[in-house]
């Protein structure tokens, strides 16, 4: 019988995805998070909802009925070193808040393997990429220095391609899965903890759910890689779609920005591939642009990153920068991720300076 392992995941609203793949393998989660979403995840669990092919409606993961253990915590109450596996899928910027930075330091120094499924890659990750300076990359970070302790190599990132979001309607302890694709995940660079996500990734792909006496086969993998390359195809999409939902003027859905100039899209896509593979990375890891246009058409509201723009965020994940800079390492450029950078810099400095503005007139209506 294989082990079970015990999983740490920092995040539990996309953090839950996973999870509930995990849970349905017979392992045992939890889940890091707010003290009132932590209260309602130990009395009631998560829902996810996703999509199956041939099936009416969508399929409901109640983590309550699964053969693994949930629990949800509080930052200050975690022990690290209790964990085989730590999984990171919080937005970027979220780790450097207050309880989160000191559980972060904790981790790097238990020295536990870390899983991101962040579509920024952490710091650590990108210094295992060969010839690249991560150092140099620091300023795309909310706060780098959250990442000075962990060593690269027991850092591995999952490429996040499921997409997912919470109904406004619901509680927080819900998830609907959009696109039910697989997470990507390179290999660490200790084979034993390569090993481990191995058998994470044969216990996911056997589990079944039983829906009315019928054993299903629910979507949403993880596949392991031996190329750390892999789960940068996401950055291609990412620039193509995501970050170019953020107009001067206002967001537009995700398939609006990818077929609303689709040579243009191809453009902005393919030289994104190319910067990859320039870096180390195999054409066969990409995903085709084809592929990424058809999964596009699907995609009909603001990705999250513009959305929480349009809402007053004073910052988001900026894999729009980090590509930008990365490109310059390499001697490249490009006009319209150039002009992408552009745009989202001009909405944060706004948001900034109104939340700044805000601020100061709190204080002295105090």
């Amino acid at each position: 019988m294989s082990k079970k392992y015990n999983i740490l995941i920092l995040g539990a609203s996309y953090g839950s995805l996973l999870a509930s793949k995990l849970l349905m393998a017979g392992h045992s989660v939890s889940l890091v998070c707010r003290r009132d979403t932590a209260n309602l995840i130990n009395s009631e669990g998560t829902r996810v909802r996703m999509p199956v092919k041939g099936r009416e409606g969508l399929v409901e993961i109640d983590s309550r009925q699964l053969p693994g253990k949930l629990t949800a915590v509080i930052p200050t109450d975690v022990k690290p070193e209790q964990y085989d596996l730590v999984c990171l899928a919080m937005q970027e910027p979220q780790y450097s808040a207050s309880g989160v930075r000191e559980l972060m330091k904790a981790i790097a120094l238990a020295k536990v393997p870390c899983m991101s499924i962040m579509n920024m890659p952490p710091l650590p990750y990108l210094a295992r990429i060969p010839g690249l300076d991560a150092s140099a990359l620091r300023a795309c970070f909310h706060d780098a220095s959250v990442w000075e302790h962990f060593e690269p190599g027991l850092m591995t990132l999952c490429s996040p391609d499921p997409q997912a979001f919470r109904p406004p309607e619901e509680q927080p302890n819900v998830l609907q899965v959009g696109l039910p694709t697989n997470f990507k995940v390179a290999a660490f660079d200790n084979p034993a903890h390569t090993a481990m996500l191995e058998q994470m990734e044969a216990d996911i792909i056997a589990a079944r759910l039983t829906v009315n006496g019928e054993a299903l086969d629910l979507p949403v993998k993880l596949k392991v890689h031996d190329s750390i390359f892999v789960p940068l195809a996401k950055w291609a999409m990412l620039l193509t779609g995501n970050y170019r939902c953020v107009q001067a003027d206002g967001m537009r859905a995700i398939k609006d920005a990818v077929h609303g100039n689709l040579e243009q899209s191809r453009q902005v896509y393919e030289w994104v591939v190319d910067l990859c593979v320039q870096l180390g990375a195999s054409r066969d890891d990409m995903v085709p642009f084809e592929k990424y246009a058809a999964a596009g058409q699907g995609l009909l509201k603001p990705s999250s990153g513009a959305r929480a723009l349009a809402a007053g965020a004073t910052d988001i994940e900026r894999i729009d920068l980090l590509v930008k800079l990365v490109a310059e390492q390499q001697g490249l450029s490009n006009d319209s991720v150039n002009e992408t950078v552009k745009v989202v810099n001009g909405w944060l400095d706004r948001n900034r300076k109104a939340a700044a503005a805000k601020k100061a007139a709190e204080a002295v209506a105090a």
